[in-house]
């Protein structure tokens, strides 16, 4: 049985009182929630069941309404993302170049698999659909620097720079 690193939510009162204060401001406009959950993510960079517990009782809405539009929308997560957010194109052009052996290569260097984050939070590793530069496929993309026609040699040198800069985001 392989065994998951489960992420402990780690907010600060900083962030709790950060929260309580978003919600006072929309805790009685129609659509509230939406923002909410936004600023939410904004705030703490996910949205754990903790999060989402807070803004259920402070909106007086139940948790499962909460849950159903983190859920439901695509901008949302549940589970924390790295410093070094890296995306896989899997688009056709992509795909169609060996993007599927790329994101492989990556998931082995880190020891994740797509749409996890190392127990460090350096890393995070996702795959996408089409991120709209086609004629550099195939292409991966960490935050929001862009990397084209890359190799699995390529994308392991490329993690690698990642590692040696540690959490620095210059």
């Amino acid at each position: 049985m392989e065994e998951k690193f489960v992420h402990t939510f780690k907010g600060t009162l900083t962030q709790e009182h950060q929260l309580k204060e978003l919600i006072e401001t929309y805790r009685t406009l129609p659509g509230g929630l939406m923002p909410v959950l936004q600023h939410a993510q904004g705030i703490y960079g996910y949205l754990p069941i903790e999060v989402q517990t807070m803004i259920a009782e402070g909106l007086g809405i139940s948790l499962s309404e909460v849950y159903g539009v983190a859920t439901f929308y695509s901008q949302f997560t549940l589970v924390p993302k790295g410093i070094y957010r890296i995306s896989v194109c899997l688009g056709t052009a992509c795909y169609v170049k060996g993007s599927a052996k790329i994101l492989e290569t990556i998931e082995t260097k880190l020891g994740i698999k797509s749409g996890e984050c190392t127990p460090d939070g350096l890393f995070s590793i996702d795959s996408t659909r089409c991120v709209g530069a086609c004629g550099l496929a195939p292409v991966i993309m960490v935050n929001e620097e862009v990397y084209g026609k890359v190799t699995p040699a390529q994308a392991e040198a490329i993690i690698e720079s990642y590692i040696e800069k540690g959490g620095r985001t210059e």
